[in-house]
Order: structure tokens, then sequence, then C-alpha cells
């Protein structure tokens, strides 16, 4: 069956007043929730802000991207459903709970993972 990465950018729940917080986490915890229940859910997280470092074929490191030059990942779902429609179907549910445009990518199937 298909795997699909859902995510959003660093800084795209900016928007949300503090207050609001609390009940935008439930709203996605719950169709997390559904999702587990259903059978779609992989995994999933949000991404410590600013805080990659990248590695260099040579093993060297640097700080990671800034969001002035690079877009980079604030969370992400990856769930395992039969067709693209489910797939969009689930992240039109966690956008809806996140209050935030969601990107939905296939994941390259191997067979060995």
């Amino acid at each position: 069956m298909p795997r699909y990465l859902i995510s959003f950018d660093d800084g795209a729940m900016d928007h949300i007043p503090d207050e609001d917080l609390p009940s935008v986490s439930e709203a996605s915890r719950q169709v997390v929730g559904e999702a587990k229940a259903a059978g779609a859910w992989i995994f999933g997280g949000g991404m410590q802000r600013q805080r990659s470092t990248i590695v260099a074929t040579d093993g060297t490191t640097t700080a990671g991207p800034v969001p002035e030059t690079k877009a980079v990942i604030g969370g992400f779902s990856v769930i395992e459903v039969a067709s693209r429609e489910e797939a969009l179907a689930w992240t039109a549910r966690l956008a809806a709970a996140c209050r935030c445009a969601q990107e939905v990518r296939e994941i390259m199937f191997d067979p060995e993972s």
C-alpha cells in the first residue's frame, strides 16, 4: 500500500494565538487517534524550530537551513492508505485541525522498508 508524507512548513502555525494552541493540539491528536484506529497512521511529529544540522558526505557538519533562506519542515505525518484520494482526505482533516495548509507527497516504494 502506498505511503504518504504529509507536512507543513515551520512557521505555518504562527498565526494561531497562544490561547488557541491547546485546542489545536487536541484537534490534531483526535485526527491522529482516528488515523491510528483506521490503521493508516505510521509515524509523525513536530520539529524543534531551527535545530537542524546538515551532515555532508565527508562527515563535516554545518548549521541547518533558516526560514529566510529555505523552507523547513515544521511538522509531519507518515500514513499508509490505499489511494492518493484517501491520503488527501486525511490531509484535509489534519489541515483543518492544525489550521494550516499541508503538503502531500507519495513516498517512493522500497520493498526493504
